[in-house]
């Protein structure tokens, strides 16, 4: 943000080096311009902080939601690594054909017949 305020001040040289009158129209709206150019500058820079401090807090409030998640849903006991898919690649490629999971690993299953169009 230091080059912004660089540029301004720079500007602000060069309205003095050039003796920009303050009393004609064109002299009164350039040191305007640049005092507004600067004044922009200060609040990007205040808004550039805060964004700054709300996305640390976003994190952290991320972290302690996954903890949370974790707590709640033990995620950790159903890592998919664990898991060997292999075991149903040929099951239910025919749409006749009946399907038999283990219960114990799908405990939430219900009939094939629920789900058939």
């Amino acid at each position: 943000m230091d080059y912004l305020f660089q540029r301004v001040s720079y500007l602000q040289g060069l309205a003095d080096g050039l003796g920009v009158d303050e009393s004609t129209k064109e002299g009164k709206l350039l040191i305007q311009i640049i005092e507004v150019l600067g004044e922009f500058a200060e609040v990007l820079e205040e808004v550039v902080e805060e964004q700054r401090d709300l996305e640390e807090y976003v994190n952290y409030i991320d972290e302690d939601l996954s903890d949370v998640e974790d707590e709640i849903y033990d995620l950790d006991e159903y890592d998919d690594d664990d898991f060997d898919f292999d075991e149903f690649d040929d099951c239910c490629h025919d749409e006749h054909s009946a399907c038999y999971y283990d219960e114990d690993e799908f405990e939430d299953f219900e009939d094939d017949e629920e789900y058939e169009d």
